[in-house]
This record gives C-alpha cells, sequence and structure tokens, in this order.
C-alpha cells in the first residue's frame, strides 16, 4: 500500500502555482497554506511562479542588460500588483477547489476582527 504524502512535492507544486488541483490528502496543508500565517507572503511567491517564463524570456531580448533588467522588473512589478490585487478571489477559488469554504479565514484574524468589533460596539453604542 502507498503512503499518501501529505505536502505537495516539487512538481506538484509547480502545477497547484498554475492552479492544479492537489490530491484530497493534501487539504490540510492546502489550508494551512492559504490561510496560515504568511499565507500572503506564499500567495505572492506562488503568484509570480506563472510568470517565469515571461521572465526568462525578457532577459533573451536582444539589448543592453540594463533595458532587458528594467521590463524584467517592469513585469514583475505587474504582476505583484494584480497577484496582491486579486489575492482575495484567488484564495476563494483556490478553498473552493479544494473543498474548503471559500471564506475560510485565519483564526487568529477573525479572533482579531471580533475583539475589534466588541470595541467598537462598546465604544459606539446603538
Amino acid at each position: 500500500m502507498r503512503k499518501q504524502r501529505r505536502r505537495p512535492g516539487p512538481l506538484q507544486w509547480i502545477g497547484y502555482a498554475f492552479g492544479r488541483r492537489l490530491p484530497d490528502s493534501m487539504r490540510d496543508w492546502v489550508r494551512a497554506d492559504l490561510i496560515g500565517n504568511h499565507a500572503a507572503t506564499r500567495h505572492m511567491v506562488r503568484g509570480l511562479v506563472p510568470f517565469t517564463p515571461l521572465f526568462v524570456v525578457f532577459l533573451l531580448f536582444p539589448g543592453e542588460l540594463w533595458l532587458r533588467g528594467a521590463m524584467v522588473l517592469l513585469a514583475l512589478l505587474l504582476a505583484l500588483f494584480y497577484t496582491v490585487a486579486f489575492m482575495p478571489m484567488n484564495r476563494a477559488h483556490r478553498l473552493a477547489k479544494h473543498g474548503l469554504p471559500a471564506d475560510l479565514e485565519n483564526p487568529r484574524r477573525a479572533r482579531q476582527r471580533e475583539l475589534e468589533r466588541a470595541r467598537y460596539a462598546a465604544r459606539y453604542p446603538h
């Protein structure tokens, strides 16, 4: 009998970065990846993986190295902008794709939000 993996291997992770669904045995890893501590940083790194071939192509263009570097930098900044801008939608889509609730959030952040709401309600009662 084959042992179930709890974490994706390198090829599975690259597929995951491109939007592929991981096996159900890795659902806990997906949950931790998408809502755990440092999930935003992981999302930004994962979001840049599909752009890596484009960055390499830009480096192969003819011209001065500084110009090719500027092309890569511009592409990197645009990729980061869109990765961050669509982070909540992408997270919800990945959660749903792996059979998890789309509105799942970091438990620590949820507690912090509830405490802030309670403080606000205490300070400004209706």
